[in-house]
């Protein structure tokens, strides 16, 4: 018997059901997570390109472990209410180990995990070096991981192929009704080159698909209304967040280095504490002050 979803799941299913794009600003700590939220986004997306810069300042190339991201994964699903998409990378080894990573995924609060059929180490979908294991492994990994959501762990999967950057179009549709046949709830055919290249993913293998966004990357980045005319049901800015800061930061810093204080590029302090949750706390510090 299926276990049924889990609630983070569910609340991304009806967002898909709806027939609007579930539109994602992807996340890399618990406090981007928040602010997305509080911009009004109704899901989001864990980068795995983000979290490995944001927390280790290395590059998306396998050097992140499972460890280190789903306990990312964790914090960022604790600190917000809407569902997160995790990025799963390969399940971090053979189709036992996709299981485990479905299953730790669910407990970290996920609503879906993302598994995709490169070799591991994987690369940044965007950036050179990327191979993509053979057909029938690629395909048992999604099998697997449709195996432990329906044997307990209750979130959805995005099932992703890298292999048109590696074999061509046809090969990675082949692979994204394969896997849509092995049960995946999500598919994502990643790096088609062109707009046409896009509306062919979504004809040829019905279904919910996501759009990547990478600014100066493959694909078009093209707006949401555009996506969901094509038939993306879900679209990812998976870099957007991380370089706006990365920019923002360097430009107070080279303000600072200057002699000059970034008055004008600052949150007010209040406005600072409340996003970080001091009137919350303080609101229940009184609630006990006193003891009983």
């Amino acid at each position: 018997m299926t276990a049924p979803l889990t609630q983070a799941a569910a609340r991304l299913r009806a967002l898909l059901e709806s027939g609007e794009i579930v539109q994602m600003p992807a996340v890399f700590d618990p406090l981007s997570a928040r602010l997305v939220e509080e911009a009004g986004f109704s899901a989001s997306f864990m980068s795995g390109f983000a979290v490995s810069a944001a927390r280790l300042a290395l590059p998306d190339t396998g050097l992140i472990s499972y460890g280190e991201i789903v306990d990312q994964g964790r914090n960022i699903c604790a600190a917000v209410d809407i569902p997160v998409i995790g990025d799963g990378d390969t399940g971090y080894g053979n189709a036992v180990n996709v299981k485990r990573t479905v299953r730790g995924y669910a407990q970290a609060g996920f609503a879906a995990v993302m598994i995709e059929d490169q070799v591991w180490p994987k690369r940044c979908g965007h950036t050179k070096g990327k191979a993509v294991v053979a057909f029938d492994e690629a395909v048992a990994r999604i099998r697997a991981a449709c195996d432990a959501r329906d044997e307990g762990a209750g979130i959805m999967i995005l099932a992703r192929t890298d292999a048109r950057a590696t074999h061509g179009l046809d090969e990675a549709l082949r692979r994204a009704d394969a896997f849509k046949e092995a049960g995946a709830d999500m598919l994502f055919v990643e790096a088609p080159e062109s707009e046409a290249e896009m509306c062919r993913v979504c004809e040829a293998v019905p279904g919910w698909h996501l759009a990547n966004m990478v600014e100066e990357g493959t694909t078009p980045v093209l707006p949401a209304e555009t996506l969901q005319d094509i038939g993306y049901s879900l679209v990812a800015w998976p870099l957007t967040l991380l370089s706006a800061s990365m920019r923002a930061m360097r430009e107070a810093l080279a303000e600072m280095k200057a002699g000059r204080h970034p008055d004008d590029r600052l949150l007010g302090f209040g406005e600072l504490r409340r996003i970080v949750g001091f009137e919350d706390y303080y609101g229940e510090d009184d609630r006990y002050a006193g003891g009983a």
